[in-house]
């Protein structure tokens, strides 16, 4: 089985702190998929705050793609949740997605959200949705969800340097229940594939960088060997999600990746780090 999936961010924002080359057009997206096509990789994830990434998407011809797309602010009401979604279809041309995923998990605690929730579940009982799920950024979100909600699927960040899902045991209970686990920011928006040239912000971790540098040095693989065949070896991970602005550096992805690898994690347990959102760039 391919573990890798396409995110899609890219497709439809300028997004990435070592993207350089902006948004990604329509043609080269149409190189993107059909090599991801011939590679096996099936899984298409996208949502409706990526910019026009679904209409992208949809022009595209994606038939044979399974997506995962997110709903969109619950502030602008139930009834919106819901059109929104049904919009993402025809942006999509698609009858139906593989996942649906609550994009901004905070809004559990939104006054509307077990009704939302109940018509989601009306959706995936008319097949409209497969899998119901959440996006997740903390160990203590995940601890939340598992104890508070069925659900199908749940997409989590998860990297060398971030792997507070291992050692707080939430990857082994989400696998135990049975609900799939994709995992994004695994090259952490692009840092661990080049630590030359950071902004000023990264210095504070100058040494944890130079370490794992000579950590990855010594295992003979290069950094973007390293750091995805690191999240491809855990056994509890379904998908990677993987985003990249041409055919050549998906092909890179795919030509390194390795299901049979055993690496260590190098963890640094510090949010303002982990965190893209809180960087100060």
């Amino acid at each position: 089985m391919n573990k890798l999936a396409l995110g899609t961010v890219q497709f439809g924002l300028d997004y990435g702190i070592t993207n350089s080359k902006g948004q990604v057009q329509i043609e080269e997206v149409k190189s993107i998929l059909e090599y991801a096509r011939e590679n096996n990789i099936n899984t298409l994830d996208t949502a409706a705050s990526y910019g026009n990434s679904e209409e992208v998407l949809g022009s595209a011809s994606i038939d044979d793609f399974q997506v995962i797309t997110k709903t969109i602010s619950l502030r602008s009401g139930v009834d919106e949740v819901i059109k929104r979604f049904q919009q993402s279809l025809t942006y999509l041309n698609k009858l139906s997605v593989n996942g649906l995923l609550i994009h901004n998990i905070n809004e559990i605690e939104h006054k509307s959200f077990d009704t939302l929730f109940n018509q989601l579940n009306e959706l995936k009982n008319k097949g409209l949705i497969k899998k119901i799920g959440f996006s997740a950024y903390t160990p203590e979100q995940v601890d939340f969800l598992l104890k508070n909600f069925d659900f199908d699927l749940i997409q989590v960040p998860f990297n060398v340097f971030d792997n507070r899902l291992i050692q707080g045991g939430q990857l082994k209970e989400l696998k135990n229940k049975g609900i799939e686990v994709h995992a994004r920011s695994v090259f952490l928006q692009g840092l661990l594939l080049d630590f030359k040239n950071l902004p000023g912000y990264f210095s504070t971790w100058k040494k944890e960088f130079n370490d794992y540098q000579e950590v990855v040095k010594c295992s003979g693989l290069s950094l973007i060997e390293y750091a995805l065949n690191f999240a491809i070896s855990i056994q509890e991970i379904d998908k990677i999600l993987v985003g990249v602005n041409s055919k050549k550096q998906l092909t890179e992805i795919v030509q390194v990746a390795n299901e049979q690898s055993n690496l260590d994690a190098h963890p640094i347990n510090d949010l303002d780090l982990l965190n893209p959102g809180l960087w100060k760039v």
